[in-house]
Formats: structure tokens, C-alpha cells, sequence
């Protein structure tokens, strides 16, 4: 017991201490009271913001007022955590028009709003000119208006369905208007797991070779993880050491976010599914062990207004999106919505400045 005792203190002052932790010790941090993980996630919060955003008397918190847009729902990798995707033949299969996606912007920018992110399915038959046209269409509509778009997954479909290079594909979107890359489809970064739960999606490394090559172009994006299904602990911090690992290199990503997975009415279903305790858990880690990510997104969207506020004192400093539209993972059950006076009042509540960012955390 002392042993245990004496390297959680080590641990504890390395991590006060401002220093880099081990993959090794992530996972005994990971044993500690959920309280004591909370607090350390907080200090190392703290140390990597510094200064940052004082506000007038408070730490600030931000957000963006951006609006999920998924231009189709065809797909054909069937991912088993997914209820959303549907074939070419399902009678509710859809590709968006520009004047539908005009209609949801000009609903986004009647709020005050600054970004989309646009993703959508695997459809096997929109080519390239389809995207090259409705970004360019985007931009020349709505100048003001980032798109963050197309996953990783995605762009390897891309490359695959265009029969072009990586490098060409992303510098031609990036070229078009496409302002980030969102960190959709990170899930886990393990092959051993995403052959378990998404075989027939790009893999790990794949799915890293996308981003690096996107921070080469100047294209910054987020990085997420979805947990709670087929993984184990160890399989979690391989993955956040593998967007350290790039962060390292690049410096390309603008922020984590963590989610658990959620269950209703996908074909991959576990025993129990992660709780707010655990997801708490694996954020306040997250922000300890990802010293070189500035920002870290609270997931009020999988769960809910209350623990997300709390999520503000396990690391995070940033409330995400007002998510004015959401259909994936909606669609297996996460349900929470909020509008923009409850979000600045959750983080007022809590202690904190809420103000306006845009995609580059840069303050409204």
C-alpha cells in the first residue's frame, strides 16, 4: 500500500511539476479517486493555458456557435457503432442540395454563427467534382462562414474513389475552400479495435497519415476518441500517445474531445456502456497526458448540460458547440440540447467568463 501511496505522490509532483507523463504512468494515474485525477487535470489545465483568455475578473471558457451539416447518409463501410448510415436503396437515403445546405447556413448565421462542420457517409458514387463544387459554392455564399469538414475515413475514401494521392486530394478540397478537418472517425486508434468495430474503415495509421499531411498544408484539425465499447484502458492511451506522438511533429491540432460510445440501436452492443464517471475520468487523463493540446472540449452533447459543466473542472475549457443540428450520434441515442443563454449560463454558474470563439479558439 505504500508503494502505491508513494508513487501516486511521485506522479502527483511530476504532474504539478509541469512534466511529461509515461504511457505507464498514465495508467497507474488512472487508478487514482476520480477527485484526485480532477484536480490534477485542472492544475495541468491551468499550466497550459496560462494567461489565455483572462477574463474580467473569471477564467474564460469558450465555445462556437457552428451547426452540424451532413450532406448525405449514404455509406458503405457500416461501422457497428452506427445507426445513422443508410444504403443507396434505403427510401430515407439522401444527398443534400446547396439550396438545402444554404437554408441550414443562413439559419446558422441568423444566430450569430461562424462554422459548419460538414461530414457525411461513404457514398461510393459523388466524385469529385460534387465536393470541389459545394465548397467553392460555400465559400463565395458565405466568406465568413469556416467549414470544417470531411473526416479522415473520409478523405481516404476520397483518395480511393478518385484514384488520386492523399496530398492532391486535401490541397485540391483546402484549394476549394475547406477551411479544417475535423477528428471524426478517430474512435480508437488500435487496428486490433477498429477491425473489431469498423473493419471496413481506414486504419489507425491511415487515419493519422491524413492529419499529418493536412498540418502540412495548413489545415488544422481536432482529434477525438470514442470509448467505452470493445477497448481496454491500455488501448485508450495508446491512442492519446498516438496524437501526442503527431502533435509533437505538427502541431496541427487545435483540441481533444472524448466521448462515450452510445449504444441504442447499433448492431455492437457491450454489457455496460461508460457512465459520467468514467467519461470524467478519461477526459481529466486525457488533459494530463496530452500536455502539447492547448484545448480540451467538454462532450455535453453524449453527456448532458450538467456533467459537461462539471467537465469544466476535469480539464476542459471549452463548453464545444451550441449544435444547432446533430444526426449521428443522435441517432443511438444521445439526445441532449441547449441554446446559447443556457451554455454561457452553465459556465457563468461555474465559475467562468463564457465567451464566443471560432475555430481557432481565437475569442469572438
Amino acid at each position: 500500500m505504500s508503494m502505491m501511496l508513494d508513487t501516486r505522490s511521485e506522479l502527483w509532483e511530476k504532474v504539478a511539476g509541469g512534466d511529461r507523463i509515461t504511457a505507464e504512468e498514465a495508467r497507474a494515474l488512472y487508478e487514482s479517486p476520480l477527485s484526485e485525477l480532477g484536480e490534477l487535470a485542472d492544475l495541468r489545465r491551468r499550466q497550459i493555458k496560462g494567461g489565455a483568455y483572462e477574463g474580467r475578473g473569471n477564467e474564460v471558457v469558450t465555445y462556437i456557435l457552428d451547426r452540424n451539416i451532413n450532406y448525405t447518409n449514404v455509406c458503405n463501410v457500416y461501422c457497428k457503432f452506427c445507426n445513422f448510415y443508410r444504403t443507396e436503396k434505403d427510401a430515407d437515403a439522401y444527398v443534400l442540395s446547396h439550396a438545402q445546405i444554404d437554408e441550414k447556413i443562413d439559419e446558422l448565421v441568423a444566430l450569430g454563427g461562424t462554422q459548419i462542420l460538414m461530414q457525411g457517409g461513404h457514398h461510393p458514387k459523388l466524385g469529385l467534382d460534387f465536393y470541389l463544387e459545394l465548397l467553392n459554392h460555400l465559400r463565395e455564399k458565405y466568406p465568413r462562414v469556416n467549414v470544417h469538414g470531411f473526416s479522415p475515413p473520409e478523405f481516404n475514401h476520397f483518395a480511393e474513389v478518385f484514384d488520386l494521392p492523399m496530398e492532391e486530394v486535401i490541397r485540391r478540397f483546402k484549394e476549394a475552400g475547406l477551411g479544417s478537418i475535423p477528428g471524426g472517425g478517430g474512435e480508437i486508434l488500435v487496428n486490433r479495435i477498429r477491425e473489431r468495430i469498423s473493419p471496413l474503415k481506414c486504419d489507425a495509421d491511415e487515419w493519422l497519415r491524413v492529419m499529418e499531411i493536412a498540418h502540412g498544408l495548413g489545415l488544422n484539425s481536432s482529434a477525438t476518441m470514442m470509448f467505452g465499447h470493445v477497448e481496454t484502458v491500455e488501448d485508450r492511451i495508446e491512442h492519446l500517445q498516438r496524437l501526442r506522438d503527431l502533435q509533437d511533429r505538427t502541431r496541427g491540432f487545435t483540441a481533444f474531445i472524448c466521448w462515450t460510445f452510445q449504444s441504442e440501436g447499433t448492431v455492437l452492443q457491450v454489457p455496460e456502456t461508460a457512465g459520467p464517471h468514467e467519461y470524467l475520468r478519461m477526459q481529466a487523463l486525457a488533459r494530463i497526458f496530452l500536455d502539447n493540446f492547448d484545448n480540451v472540449q467538454a462532450s455535453w452533447v453524449t453527456q448532458g448540460p450538467q456533467i459537461g459543466q462539471l467537465a469544466l473542472q476535469f480539464g476542459a475549457n471549452d463548453f464545444g458547440s451550441l449544435m444547432m443540428e446533430e444526426n449521428v450520434v443522435s441517432q443511438a441515442g444521445a439526445s441532449f440540447r441547449m441554446t446559447v443563454e443556457e451554455m454561457r449560463r452553465l459556465i457563468g454558474e461555474a465559475g467562468y467568463e463564457a465567451r464566443q470563439r471560432n475555430n481557432w479558439y481565437q475569442l469572438v
